[in-house]
């Protein structure tokens, strides 16, 4: 198991930031925290990546203790956070070349193929670098750093739509093409739009809590938008729970159901729908459900 969490806890002078939360991921999968601000996703991976001591429960990360056995924990896994830092005084190279000087296993072919994909000036001082190329700095040294775990922390939150789609490019093409099977990325992210086709499963915080964690064809499969038009007025009630309230506009009828989709279409044909649609909902609509 690449990423073992058991009852962590991680609390502020403020109070609790996670509380008691428990996680697993494989080796070779895509792992999304999702969460409003403040649900406790960051704090999450900063005690994953040994940045934050938790107050109480384990962390693993391939089986170790990331305090206890950190060099040869670290060397293993890269971080891309939401907002990028470098040393100002430093160029483009001259950050890679200190971030190279610092991992065993550093590509060169990787670090040049990323250069060339975000047009990266490596005389430029980093300190005058746009917000989407620091974080385009960031991901060529993660990924140069060939790290067998991807941490990304709100990566393409404030970029615009071309950065964000090279960023997810890179992630995928570079990343996970490469020995997929034991390749691990935890991302936290709102534009989980974006990453829809990317992540296998996912788990939502809200207050420190995970309150759902589910594969994500499962959640496709479990959860079921159904709309139905009616020849006449469309019913005021449906005899079943749904999981979101009604919605009514004139003959059409909208709800969602839980693992009830064909007896709610039985029940809508039956009351007289001349038309009924139905649809999966994506990854963005379950978490709004869930958080």
């Amino acid at each position: 198991m690449t990423i073992d969490l058991k009852d962590l806890v991680v609390r502020y002078p403020r109070g609790e930031a996670v509380k008691g939360l428990s996680l697993s991921v494989a080796a070779g999968r895509c792992h999304a925290l999702l969460g409003r601000n403040g649900a406790g996703k960051t704090s999450t991976m900063r005690a994953l990546l040994g940045l934050l001591r938790p107050e109480s429960g384990t962390v693993r990360l391939f089986g170790l203790d990331p305090m206890k056995h950190e060099a040869v924990v670290k060397e293993r896994i890269a971080w891309v956070p939401d907002v990028p830092g470098f040393h100002p005084w430093m160029t483009v190279a001259e950050t890679l070349a200190w971030s190279a000087a610092l991992r065993t296993r550093w590509n060169q072919d990787v670090q040049a193929h990323l250069l060339t994909r975000f047009d990266l000036d490596l005389t430029a001082p980093t300190h005058a670098l746009s917000r989407g190329q620091k974080t385009q700095l960031a991901l060529v040294c993660a990924l140069a750093a060939d790290p067998e775990l991807l941490v990304l922390d709100e990566p393409t939150s404030g970029l615009d739509p071309l950065v964000r789609k090279q960023f997810l490019e890179a992630v995928v093409g570079v990343f996970q093409d490469r020995e997929p099977q034991k390749k691990t990325i935890l991302l936290s992210t709102h534009l989980i739009s974006e990453f829809e086709g990317v992540v296998d499963g996912f788990t939502v915080m809200s207050e420190g809590r995970g309150v759902l964690t589910i594969e994500a064809d499962e959640a496709r499969a479990r959860f079921c938008r159904l709309r139905a038009w009616f020849d006449g007025e469309a019913p005021e009630t449906v005899p079943m729970k749904t999981v979101r309230p009604l919605k009514r506009e004139g003959r059409m009828l909208e709800f969602v159901v839980e693992s009830a989709s064909e007896e709610a279409q039985g029940w809508l044909k039956g009351a007289g729908a001349a038309r009924v649609d139905a649809s999966a909902l994506t990854l963005e609509d379950i978490f709004l459900l869930a958080a």
